[in-house]
């Protein structure tokens, strides 16, 4: 066989051990059409190349692509390497301090070998695409790398946390998940002092340091819903609870996850609650929405709402009209 021939059929190879965890040597002599001598070889070319294929002898035994010491070159199909590179793209606008230039330079590096065909259908997908984001903050690699090990390898962390006051406190916390809203990262642990289950923001974090206490993960809320009704509802003054005649799915399609949360309720009916320091944006907030609403708590946004619609009256009366009073509007007159 030819050089061009073993070339392509070790990189085969490389490609069905990157499909799945473990291949019996009978298998990928199969898959290749060689014989099992063969297979061992073209694995031997892939160590010497970098590639960590660890192999295991007897009945259900075969071959496995481990981690290394350094990443050898990976093989991607097309639609691994379009996805890929549309993510890179993505991620050189992110809230990753530095992760952008690392994505750019991950970016060019997938670009120059891309075929033309891919190439062009990934700055398709990008020419046709806009990215609408608030401002975020940037957060470090290193940190998110220190509170990521440290969730996996169940350590407790200790750090100085800046309150809403401006004020620093030293926390030691149980950690369990990153969750990030697209503008913000937060984590969700369990503070050891205080014995219960709190969110914290990554960007007033300081002087983060994984200790070398071990603790046994227990039982804890689901990370994803705990992060949401902690950044929905404690950083305001009012919390609201409004009914919306709507299908949950309609209004999580309009209000996004870090500005409130949905309830399912009866009846083709649903529950958004929702936070902010002041009543007469919920009020315009809730109304922008287009769903038939009926607010729950607090009262006082049922009078907030009805300023609103004085104010709405007002601008839309025809010009020298007689004003509309308050209270007449508050009555639906």
């Amino acid at each position: 066989m030819t050089v061009e021939g073993t070339t392509e059929r070790v990189l085969r190879l490389l490609g069905l051990l990157q499909r799945r965890p473990s291949w019996t040597a009978a298998e990928l002599a199969a898959e290749l059409g060689v014989t099992d001598r063969c297979v061992r070889r073209d694995v031997e070319r892939l160590r010497a190349l970098g590639y960590p294929v660890h192999a295991t002898a007897g009945v259900g035994g075969g071959y496995q692509l481990g981690s290394g010491t350094r990443l050898p070159p990976l093989l991607l199909d097309d639609e691994e390497a379009i996805a890929t590179a549309v993510s890179l793209r993505l991620a050189s606008g992110g809230t990753v301090a530095g992760a952008g230039e690392a994505a750019l330079r991950a970016l060019a590096k997938l670009d120059q070998v891309m075929p033309p065909r891919l190439r062009a259908e990934v700055r398709a997908v990008h020419g046709a695409t806009e990215t609408l984001v608030g401002p975020g903050v940037e957060i470090d690699a290193e940190l998110l790398v220190t509170l990521a090990r440290a969730c996996r390898d169940a350590v407790r962390v200790r750090f100085r946390y800046a309150g809403r006051d401006g004020g620093e406190q030293e926390r030691t916390v149980e950690p369990v998940r990153m969750v990030t809203t697209g503008r913000r990262w937060y984590l969700m642990a369990r503070d050891v002092e205080r014995d219960d289950w709190r969110t914290f923001r990554l960007d007033r974090m300081r002087a983060v340091t994984a200790t070398t206490w071990r603790f046994r993960p227990g039982d804890h809320p689901d990370p994803v819903a705990y992060v949401q009704r902690s950044v929905t509802g404690a950083p305001y003054r009012h919390l609201a609870r409004v009914r919306l005649h709507a299908r949950p799915e309609q209004v999580r399609e309009l209000v996004p996850p870090q500005l409130g949360r949905v309830e399912d309720d009866r009846d083709g009916w649903c529950v958004l609650v929702v936070g902010g320091d002041d009543l007469g944006w919920l009020a315009l907030h809730v109304a922008r929405l287009g769903f038939e609403a009926e607010v729950l708590h607090p009262p006082e946004l049922r009078e907030a709402a009805a300023q609103l619609a004085h104010r709405l009256t007002t601008m839309a009366r025809p010009a020298g009209a007689s004003p509309v009073s308050a209270g007449s509007c508050a009555l639906g007159s």
